[in-house]
């Protein structure tokens, strides 16, 4: 399948598709289309900028345009929720540039903002519903929701979802919609206990996968600086203000070291803005359109923006502090090269990130370049293991002949999640 034609969409979800500027499906959107019209609970695979929100958003509203029906007061006909507030305001927006000429309404909930709007919103009804599921449960505790008639569930960065530590508010949720219903579930990766999720709630799903868990989009660059920690800010501040037409992302692990960071760049005359889990939800979109507009030339953020910001231009991803997970990597870089461009994605590495560092390339598959600086050495028996299983010689080249799949990592996947359980309540504070 070539066209979005050939997929089983109406005429009019065609013409939405085509003043969308969209003219060609996606291999997500190819596979999963079909499936989904079919009416079969699908579990979907694919990384970041894949094209995840149009898979299922499509067949989705084809499906509820073809189910006439209102939705109730304060009721839904199909539930979507995302881990983050951005990815919830993403997928709400593209969802409405495809119903602009028709009668089904799309609602976004998520924290940070009012809730007595939300609740005035709701108490009309919405036929899809995009959530955070901490706001909507909160909803939930106030009336304000009745999930009951949702008989579609769309779980989207499910993977994220799980890491955040949301998987007693997605059992909660999941008790709460229509029990005949389709189920849709989409993630990044696949450790176990996305597995897991998939047979507690999904009936006898199809399985769609795209590429392998952990790769990377193959237009982007990447590099590497060995330094030590307190070189790592004027480094960075040099180098952005060598290319002050770039748009950046500069990715930190602490919420107040992303602040402190963005006021050194302020200072050096670096037009740049910060969005973490301590900015307001107005505060963080107007960071965003301040991107997108120009106004600012880099954003540096924690990993609520790793996922679900769209900003096209993005030219390079600075990863001032490696993530201490390295899936979080593959998301964060997943910002830049967008929609077939090319993009660079830079990583300053302490030595003792180092065995961060060597996680993110285990995962990935990939020599990553180095820059400058000197790696820090391995031992022998690493060393040994990895000239045998380097088929290609490195040099930002595939090391596994295997590529990492839905097996490959699980348990170290799974390691990584039980680790970092500790650190998930102020996760899922900053995410919501």
């Amino acid at each position: 399948m070539t066209n979005f034609e050939s997929l089983g969409l109406s005429s009019s979800l065609l013409s939405a598709i085509k003043d969308n500027g969209y003219e060609a499906p996606t291999p997500i959107q190819q596979k999963a289309i079909p499936l989904i019209l079919d009416g079969q609970d699908l579990m979907g695979l694919a990384q970041t900028g894949t094209g995840k929100t149009a898979a299922f958003g499509l067949p989705l509203i084809e499906r509820l345009l073809a189910e006439p029906q209102r939705a109730a007061p304060k009721g839904t006909r199909a539930l979507i929720l995302a881990p983050t507030r951005e990815l919830v305001n993403q997928i709400a927006k593209n969802l409405i540039s495809f119903l602009k000429t028709t009668p089904l309404r799309v609602t976004s909930v998520v924290g940070g903002v009012s809730i007595n709007g939300q609740i005035k919103r709701l108490s009309k009804g919405t036929d899809i519903l995009v959530a955070t599921p901490g706001r909507l449960l909160d909803l939930v505790d106030r009336n304000a929701v009745d999930l009951g008639s949702a008989s579609y569930l769309v779980l989207d960065e499910a993977d994220q979802m799980l890491d955040l530590g949301f998987i007693h508010a997605l059992r909660r949720i999941a008790g709460l919609v229509a029990k005949e219903r389709q189920t849709l579930l989409f993630s990044a990766t696949m450790p176990k206990q996305i597995n897991e999720l998939a047979q507690s709630y999904l009936t006898d799903p199809a399985r769609v996968e795209v590429s392998p868990a952990g790769r990377t989009a193959d237009k982007i660059r990447q590099k590497v600086h060995f330094m030590d920690a307190k070189a790592k800010t004027g480094f960075l501040i040099d180098v952005l203000s060598d290319q002050p037409d770039d748009m950046s992302l500069v990715f930190c692990r602490t919420k107040h070291g992303a602040e402190r960071l963005m006021r050194k760049m302020a200072q050096a005359g670096i037009a740049a803005g910060s969005i973490h889990g301590n900015k307001s939800q107005n505060q963080r979109e107007r960071a965003i359109k301040e991107l997108r507009s120009g106004d600012i030339k880099v954003l540096v953020a924690t990993d609520v923006a790793a996922r679900g910001i769209d900003i096209p231009g993005v030219s390079h991803v600075y990863n001032f502090e490696l993530p201490e997970v390295a899936e979080a990597y593959v998301h964060r870089i997943g910002r830049t090269a967008r929609a077939g461009a090319d993009g660079d994605a830079v990583a300053l590495c302490a030595p003792e990130e180092i065995g961060l560092f060597r996680q993110i390339e285990k995962l990935i598959g990939i020599d990553i370049e180095v820059v400058s600086g000197e790696v820090p050495p391995m031992s022998a028996a690493k060393a040994a293991k990895r000239a045998k299983n380097n088929k290609s010689g490195g040099g930002g080249k595939p090391r596994f002949q295997k590529a990492a799949g839905a097996g490959a990592g699980d348990n170290d996947n799974g390691r990584r999640f039980a680790k970092n359980r500790r650190r998930r309540p102020q996760a899922r504070k900053n995410a919501a």
